[in-house]
């Protein structure tokens, strides 16, 4: 990236964008950091560039929005009121107020982000979370290791020539609140960090919020009151097969890895008691499991479909165990499960951790 005056003749989108942070910064010049290769010349970086302001309250933060995920200069989709992916990200970071450079590596964090939603079409969401199984600042001894996204609280959406912009905040979260949040709800959980994160600033030295006033009680009683919001979980070595028997119903054989076996049962008791579903996506299978009556597994249009009914739920999660090895629950004698060892690798292919 290079400092640049990111000038553009023919640029609605990003004047727009420009007007929208004007109305919040009145009368400052952020610092900008340009791409020298665009993206659609076959640059490296996703982002036209990245606006930085700076900010002496609530904290001493730094504000940077991108420029790229919307359409900057002229319309290109086919969606006429949506422009570009829909939302440009924003990120504040927590600064000394004598401070006068931002850190670069927050360029780089959004950069990757953004090129993970260019090369994969998964557009990110208010109320969503990622695990990046690592530091969000590499080389780092940060305990902020994964990422929430929620609207920017002073950026409400946009209409521009190209149609509407939503403004997406990145919030570094630690691990433990990440799993708070999984387990509950993402938006619950940053409404109950917020007295202790103003405006949602990520703050590299902070350690886990989730002891502090109020926060674990919010957590918890909401987590009782609600269930999961998580409907679905990537899981990329699930796979299932069924084998035909003589006078008996086919025996269904789930595989998975160790490493997600947890999170699976703790899913299932914060969706089917509450009356919904859990989806497991692979990279080539899905399954779905959905409370029933009855427990029982059939076929649907490629899918696996599994009922659970609480009896059923008990026993799996009773059983079922983040080990290497084969499982069978009682009240479902048709079904089997393969449980494999996981290998957990971070962003350039080392082995992180093993499990099972």
């Amino acid at each position: 990236m290079a400092e640049d005056d990111a000038d553009d003749d023919a640029a609605p989108g990003w004047e727009a964008i420009d007007a929208a942070l004007g109305r919040v910064y009145p009368g400052q010049e952020p610092k900008h950091y340009g791409t020298l290769i665009k993206w659609m010349l076959g640059g490296p970086d996703p982002l036209d560039g990245i606006s930085v302001w700076k900010r002496t309250e609530p904290v001493p933060h730094w504000h940077y929005v991108s420029y790229g995920l919307s359409e900057l200069y002229a319309k290109e989709s086919e969606d006429a009121e949506v422009s570009g992916w829909g939302f440009e990200l924003t990120f504040r970071l927590v600064c000394a107020v004598a401070d006068e450079e931002p850190p670069v590596w927050a360029i780089s964090l959004m950069q990757n982000l953004a090129r993970y939603v260019f090369k994969s079409g998964n557009v990110l969401r208010d109320g969503e979370w990622m695990d990046i199984n690592g530091p969000i600042a590499l080389e780092t001894t940060t305990e902020l290791r994964a990422l929430a996204f929620i609207t920017d609280p002073e950026l409400p959406a946009i209409d521009t020539p190209h149609g509407k912009v939503q403004f997406l905040q990145i919030v570094g979260l630690t691990l433990d609140e990440m799993e708070a949040g999984k387990h509950w709800q993402t938006r619950g959980l940053l409404d109950a960090l917020r007295p202790h994160m103003p405006l949602w600033t990520t703050d590299l030295a902070r350690t886990s919020l989730l002891d502090a006033p109020g926060v674990r009680d919010a957590v918890d009683a909401g987590t009782a009151r609600d269930g999961s919001s998580m409907g679905m979980l990537f899981v990329p070595a699930l796979g299932w097969s069924r084998q035909q028997r003589i006078l008996r119903s086919p025996l269904t054989i789930i595989r998975m890895g160790a490493g997600h076996i947890e999170e699976l049962l703790q899913a299932l008791a914060l969706r089917l008691p509450f009356g919904r579903p859990l989806s497991l996506v692979g990279s080539d299978q899905s399954i779905l499991f959905t409370p029933g009556e009855a427990a029982a597994a059939s076929e649907d249009d490629g899918r696996l479909r599994v009922k659970l009914d609480p009896a059923a739920l008990e026993q799996l999660r009773a059983a079922l165990k983040p080990a290497t090895g084969t499982y069978r629950v009682p009240i479902l004698p048709g079904i089997v499960w393969e449980v494999e060892q996981t290998v957990i690798r971070d962003a350039e292919g080392a082995v992180v951790r093993t499990v099972g």
